[in-house]
């Protein structure tokens, strides 16, 4: 039993983690596309 709640926790953590990562990956991607858009409208607009 006490080993089904050691390898239960251990896929716990890893499954966080990797939902941490998704998350970050997530923000990360809105951020880098709002620069680009700005970058684009900016650069239309100047013509």
């Amino acid at each position: 039993m006490a080993a089904f709640f050691i390898e239960f926790s251990k896929e716990l953590i890893e499954l966080i983690i990797l939902a941490g990562v998704s998350v970050a990956a997530i923000f990360c991607g809105k951020k880098l596309r709002d620069r680009k858009d700005a970058k684009t409208a900016s650069e239309q607009k100047s013509n």
